[in-house]
């Protein structure tokens, strides 16, 4: 039986898909300084909102081939997948985009597990499901979905200020989504979707 990845990335290497996901992981630097520094919504959003601009717009550099492309073109294309240098945005353009929405949209809490459990569960998702995935299913691999579930248990346990209820159950939501989404990228599907089950559950017991 092959083993296959859990989201079909054969176009990098293992090596860079790990340094693609432990810069990911370094993401969690935004819900991290949310909680520590105790930013308010609004000093958080003056952070998150030119830093995401800043993204898109190098986003937009590479997709048009402008000069100002070649700036970060070393340190961003050779870790780029393939869907990304065939016209998509970056997953870093995602992530920053989604941070501000998830900010803006969500209690602190929510947001920050939100973000969070696709930090540290797709991280763990790729990882495990490029090594080891043998049981596929479409794109993805069991043993990624484990890895992610794993990961965002794990991620549960140690949010603060959210109900431990709350945080697992958000924590299978995300599973889910990135389990199944295949249209959307994971990076703005999961936050999205796990933050607003958390915050039903909350306006609604």
């Amino acid at each position: 039986m092959q083993v296959v990845e859990h989201k079909q990335n054969n176009q990098i290497s293992f090596r860079k898909e790990l340094y693609r996901k432990l810069t990911h992981l370094g993401a969690l630097i935004i819900p991290g300084g949310y909680y520590y520094f105790n930013f308010s919504r609004s000093e958080m959003l003056s952070i998150m909102l030119p830093v995401a601009a800043g993204m898109i717009f190098i986003d937009i550099s590479r997709l048009r081939g402008w000069r100002f492309w070649n700036i970060f073109k070393p340190l961003i294309a050779s870790m780029a997948r393939e869907h990304e240098l065939k016209g998509d945005f970056t997953g870093a353009a995602y992530i920053l985009t989604t941070a501000c929405l998830v900010i803006a949209l969500f209690d602190k809490p929510v947001a920050i597990a939100s973000l969070a459990f696709i930090m540290t569960g797709d991280t763990a998702a790729a990882l495990v499901g490029r090594k080891f995935g043998i049981h596929r299913f479409r794109q993805k691999s069991l043993e990624g979905s484990l890895a992610f579930l794993a990961a965002a248990v794990i991620t549960a346990f140690i949010i603060q200020d959210l109900a431990i209820t709350v945080a697992l159950i958000g924590a299978g939501v995300a599973t889910i989504t990135e389990a199944v989404s295949f249209k959307i990228d994971d990076n703005a599907s999961v936050p999205l979707v796990s933050g607003l089950v958390m915050h039903l559950i909350l306006i609604s017991f």
